[in-house]
């Protein structure tokens, strides 16, 4: 299912707080032994999110030995609790899967929430969310991902919550230029000038940039690559920056427009060699679980596709 890349002997990537590093594990993916028949990912398919960690920042080096920033994520037992199927008022049918993530005291839950996770043969969870998913996307309840859910090479989307920055003025805020820094304003430079306009309106436009509280707001990064998977401790390294606090909970999914609407359009034109990312040949459906992961190497990292940047151009 997954195209395996050569893996290196030393991993060239710095330490990040709070992680280990994991030796390459050379051994070949185990062939399948049974011919049976099993789901297989179409560009119509919607694939559950995961729900991860984001444990820090770091560097790598990719094979022209360029240096770039990653994302460390990590995976917390994260659980299939339930799948979703209702039928909305104009007779179509929503799909969704509902993932936990992330062992709890049980006494920090409410009795509801314990009762609704233990008939998934689950325990208390610090997080549960809902991923859409189409109907062939689901997933049985009690699975347990693994990080190969997601394939080096493909790109993401990221939610989570922005930093809080608390209470900010236009210049921070809403990066305004500021009134003069020299004659003619008494004690006002950073300030946000006028607000209104004449008698008529008489008011303020609604949306208007002013002051206020900044940050701690639902952000989706989107179009992140994933450049590495290590999927015995569970972590996506994924290219860039992530929103949110370091330890904070995320949540991962498939790009919409760089992945899914790619793929519906490349498909509709017939153009099948580019319904996925260059080197991928397709993705693990419904999801990619524990089990799959002990057929393939613990680390899976993406080869580089752009030209050295140290070669001029000519």
């Amino acid at each position: 299912m997954l195209r395996l890349w050569a893996l290196r002997q030393q991993p060239r990537i710095c330490l990040c707080r709070a992680l280990h590093t994991t030796v390459t594990n050379s051994a070949a993916a185990a062939p399948d032994a049974a011919t049976t028949a099993t789901p297989v990912w179409t560009p119509k398919s919607v694939r559950t999110g995961l729900i991860a960690r984001k444990r820090g920042m770091t560097v790598m080096w990719d094979d022209h030995g360029a240096r770039f920033p990653v994302t460390v994520l990590q995976l917390e037992n994260c659980q299939v609790s339930a799948n979703v199927t209702t039928v909305r008022k104009d007779k179509t049918e929503y799909h969704a899967v509902q993932v936990a993530a992330s062992d709890k005291r049980a006494k920090t839950i409410t009795k509801a929430m314990i009762g609704h996770l233990k008939k998934a043969g689950l325990g208390p969870k610090r997080i549960v969310k809902e991923f859409p998913v189409t109907s062939d996307a689901h997933v049985p309840v009690g699975t347990t991902f693994s990080a190969i859910h997601f394939v080096p090479g493909q790109y993401v989307d990221v939610i989570a919550n922005s930093i809080g920055k608390g209470f900010q003025g236009v210049m921070k805020r809403w990066n305004f230029k500021g009134l003069k820094a020299s004659h003619g304003v008494s004690r006002a430079h950073r300030s946000g000038g006028t607000i209104g306009n004449n008698q008529d309106p008489g008011r303020v436009w609604p949306g208007k940039k002013m002051a206020g509280r900044m940050g701690n707001k639902r952000i989706t990064t989107q179009n992140l690559t994933v450049v590495r998977v290590d999927s015995a401790l569970d972590l996506i390294f994924v290219k860039g920056c992530v929103p949110g606090v370091d330890d904070a909970q995320v949540m991962v999914r498939d790009a919409k427009k760089g992945m899914l609407s790619v793929a519906q359009v490349n498909y509709a034109k017939g153009d099948m060699d580019k319904i996925l990312p260059k080197g991928i040949q397709s993705l693990p459906f419904p999801a990619g679980t524990k089990e799959m992961a002990q057929q393939l190497p613990a680390i899976v990292e993406a080869p580089t596709h752009r030209r050295s940047p140290f070669i001029p151009r000519t």
